[in-house]
């Protein structure tokens, strides 16, 4: 990103980011997110690092932690921690109610595990990302490979249309090994209900609808920063 000249949706999300960072204090644990969004985030956590701030963090991707070490933020193994102070994430939809759909960038399951664990979860965006009902963009559903054809079916049962994603002419692998599979429900009528069908499906390591683990969403829009805590936006 560096070095490119800077789109108006780019700047909603360094913005949002910006923003998100003044939730940053002395002595926290952060939970550093991965994608476009977190890339500024990262990018400015690493300045208030470099002026003496002293925070650890958890990477929720390979490269979320590449990019911290660069920005020369000290990591730490999340199996030394009991809880995170502060998340700073993005996603790929939003509803004013504080539902989202992530996954886009392959990294949903460390995130949901460091959402998990998290006590104040603080999602960027830029203002595309804001929906009326989830479902515009495929749900990203990640599956150990055994049980991808048994879980692709359970979902077509569902009423979800389940691609296989690729890579490079290759089945895409998330970090942990596994497999996504981008579902197209149409818009979800209730998010809740499916979330809890998705958990009984034997074979599903994680799904991308995260429900009661947002604290907020910053969305920049043009050059202002609004916030969603569940109720009329700011």
């Amino acid at each position: 990103m560096a070095g490119a000249p800077q789109t108006s949706l780019e700047k909603e999300k360094e913005l949002a980011a910006l923003a998100a960072v003044k939730y940053v204090h002395d002595g926290q644990v952060i939970g550093l997110g991965t994608g476009s969004s977190a890339f500024y985030a990262i990018r400015a956590i690493g300045t208030l690092v470099r002026t003496g701030c002293r925070i650890r963090a958890v990477a929720t991707s390979v490269r979320t932690g590449e990019l911290a070490r660069e920005a020369g933020i000290p990591l730490i193994d999340i199996n030394t921690i009991d809880e995170i102070d502060l998340t700073i994430d993005g996603a790929d939809e939003f509803t004013p109610d504080l539902m989202l759909i992530k996954g886009g960038g392959g990294a949903l399951l460390r995130e949901k595990i460091v959402a998990s664990l998290t006590r104040e979860q603080v999602i960027i965006t830029d203002s595309t990302k804001r929906v009326d009902r989830l479902g515009h963009f495929p749900l990203p559903v990640e599956v150990i490979p055994f049980a991808a054809r048994y879980v692709q079916k359970e979902l077509a049962r569902l009423g979800g249309t389940g691609k296989l994603r690729s890579k490079d002419n290759g089945v895409y692998h998330t970090d942990q090994g596994n497999y996504i599979l981008d579902v197209d429900w149409g818009l979800i009528d209730n998010p809740r209900a499916l979330a809890e069908q998705l958990n009984r499906i034997e074979g599903i390591a994680c799904h991308g609808l995260f429900i009661d683990l947002t604290t907020r969403v910053l969305m920049g829009k043009g050059e202002r920063v609004m916030v969603f805590e569940g109720g009329p936006a700011k």
